[in-house]
């Protein structure tokens, strides 16, 4: 048995997120969101090693920031909450058994950006721990085990052969999961000096509703992959964030920032998630320090859909 075992955890974008109003009627959704959505890969990604510990008291979980991560903030949390530290404390209490791995999570990916770093990383720990033990749990049941940790963590867990999660349509509360075929694309990832808290932009979506009227757009994430698919091209005039809004009324610097940002490269800037992470289809000649220099604290990355 192999004593160490390494994995990327890719980032991932929201092209197109459409949001529903939260169910009103009871039972465990009840107050929850579901939502349609785009999902891809990009090639930003945290490193996750796991070790194979001697004694259940060697075990030990680190996080640190890596040397060319692009927007390093405060660790601040407790590493036992951290999510990927969770995703193995959940596979061991469905095994039933205390599993003895070490985990090291190196980090990229930034923190409140909408890029689902966490989520990444915690899928990465259900897959990689499988490995390293060799335990016989069919993929069905880390799918289970991600769901459980939060909406987005099931779409990190693809198939074993997969170099990074195949892009897919997202509905429901996570559980509806179509991969697609890859449309390749170059963007510009922009990441402002702030971070935004996923609650808060759920709180404001739902203020929201009461003011506008609302549209559920289930289908238009898949409308708009098909056409990227045809065309070879992502349908960038067209993409859409139902969470965009609220985000930018949580932190009015966000919507200051991506006008701006829309007028200074004269293309449709599209933020992601309900982090602050914003995004733009790259073109030729784009220049990231450029783009820093005239933005003060914005952390500009070329990155590639996968």
């Amino acid at each position: 048995m192999p004593q160490s075992h390494t994995r990327a955890a890719h980032a991932k974008i929201n092209l197109a997120l459409a949001v529903a109003p939260p169910i009103d009627a009871p039972g465990p959704t009840r107050g929850y969101h579901p939502i349609a959505s785009w999902f891809s890969a990009i090639d930003l990604a945290d490193d996750i090693e796991l070790t194979l510990a001697p004694t259940p008291n060697s075990v030990r979980h680190t996080i640190e920031w890596a040397s060319d991560a692009p927007r390093p903030t405060p660790i601040d949390w407790d590493p036992a909450k951290d999510l990927g530290v969770r995703a193995l404390a959940a596979l061991g209490e469905r095994l039933g058994v205390n599993l003895p791995v070490s985990i090291a999570c190196t980090k990229r990916i930034p923190v409140g950006a909408g890029l689902g770093g966490g989520s990444s990383d915690a899928a990465q720990v259900l897959l990689g721990v499988r490995k390293l033990l060799g335990l016989d749990v069919p993929t069905t049941d880390l799918c289970t085990i991600a769901r459980s940790l939060g909406a987005d963590v099931s779409f990190f867990i693809d198939d074993v052969t997969a170099r990074a999660p195949r892009p897919a349509i997202v509905t429901g509360f996570g559980e509806g999961l179509e991969r697609i075929a890859p449309t390749p694309a170059d963007l510009l990832l922009l990441v402002p000096a702030f971070p935004i808290a996923t609650g808060p932009v759920y709180g404001a979506f739902d203020a929201m509703l009461a003011e506008h009227d609302h549209t559920f757009r289930a289908d238009a994430p898949a409308h708009l992959a098909r056409r990227a698919a045809t065309d070879i091209a992502i349908p960038d005039t067209d993409l859409f964030n139902d969470l965009a809004a609220p985000a930018e009324r949580v932190e009015p610097r966000l919507g200051e920032l991506r006008r701006a940002l829309t007028d200074a490269l004269d293309r449709p800037v599209h933020i992601t998630g309900s982090g602050s992470a914003m995004f733009c289809v790259a073109r030729e000649g784009d220049d990231p320090h450029a783009i820093d220099d005239r933005f003060q604290g914005l952390a500009t990355l070329h990155v590639r859909t996968l």
